[in-house]
């Protein structure tokens, strides 16, 4: 098993602070955050979900590909995936990003669907559109010999692993990925790991890996309590984190566990404990 982080919960580092950081942790890759600043982030200081100190974009990647090239790889460290937040129907964008992605090699590019799910919409209609868009980005990235990754997440078409595999199923595992999201089904969608993996076969090709834990509100008029999550250590997780590690072992796993912490509190102290927790479990 090899580990990274996705820069998405280093808002602070520059890209040679990120690698240098990582390294020092023995971590053996980093997943870079490839995204636009929001436009009500900018000016606003640094933060997982705004402006980053990084300042790597879909427009500017291909300038800087030799430059994160050259500093990731002299830290020793791999990239297995570029954390884009490109919706599969944004071509333009697709391929102005596959224009930089391809500078730094084959790697592969996390594409949302279309839409997520609300509710608001059927999802056998949803489904079909995002079908079709998925083809039309994967047509995109074809010339550039980059694959697409799709991410099992609440709130979206794919919150598990079987409905992540009924849109990865449409394409070749060569042409699409999926990321196997221990976090997110902590909240929506959770399936026995063994079965999800071992369904997904040969789509399996990242992970990534988040501690979450629910805690009750106060009961409503009727007696209801509704229920929230909070970021929290691996190790006290409500998903039971050594099965997954050994579930991943079972089936052959080999790629990377990429891990997504956004608790606000010391960057180093959090990535640690996760590494040496999840090596511990090997």
């Amino acid at each position: 098993m090899k580990y990274c982080v996705t820069s998405v919960i280093l808002p602070e580092f520059d890209v040679p602070e990120t690698c240098a950081l990582l390294h020092e942790l023995g971590y053996d890759g980093v997943e870079w955050r490839v995204r636009y600043t929001p436009e009500q982030a900018v000016g606003q200081g640094f933060s997982m979900w705004g402006d980053h100190k990084t300042g790597l974009s879909p427009a500017n990647l291909a300038q800087r590909a030799p430059e994160v090239a050259r500093i990731t790889a002299d830290h020793g460290l791999e990239i297995p995936a570029i954390a884009a937040n490109l919706r599969c129907d944004e071509l333009d964008e697709i391929k102005r990003l596959a224009d930089g992605v391809a500078r730094l090699g084959q790697i592969p590019i996390r594409l949302a669907a279309p839409t997520g799910y609300d509710r608001s919409a059927n999802y056998h209609e949803l489904y079909k559109r995002a079908v079709g868009a998925y083809s039309r980005a994967l047509d995109v990235l074809k010339p550039y010999g980059i694959r697409c990754f799709i991410e099992i997440h609440g709130g979206t078409l794919m919150p598990s692993a079987s409905l992540a595999l009924r849109i990865a199923a449409n394409f070749q595992p060569g042409e699409i990925g999926v990321i196997y999201d221990v976090n997110n089904m902590a909240k929506d969608g959770f399936e026995t790991f063994r079965i999800g993996m071992e369904l997904l076969g040969p789509y399996l090709q990242h992970c990534h890996a988040g501690g979450w834990r629910p805690v009750p509100g106060e009961p409503d008029a009727k007696g209801t309590v509704t229920w929230s999550y909070d970021g929290c250590d691996l190790a006290e997780s409500i998903l039971d984190i050594p099965q997954f590690i050994a579930d991943l072992n079972a089936v052959g796993y080999n790629g990377f566990i990429s891990i997504e912490d956004f608790r606000p509190m010391d960057p180093r102290e959090k990535l640690k404990r996760q590494l040496d927790y999840l090596k511990s479990l090997e």
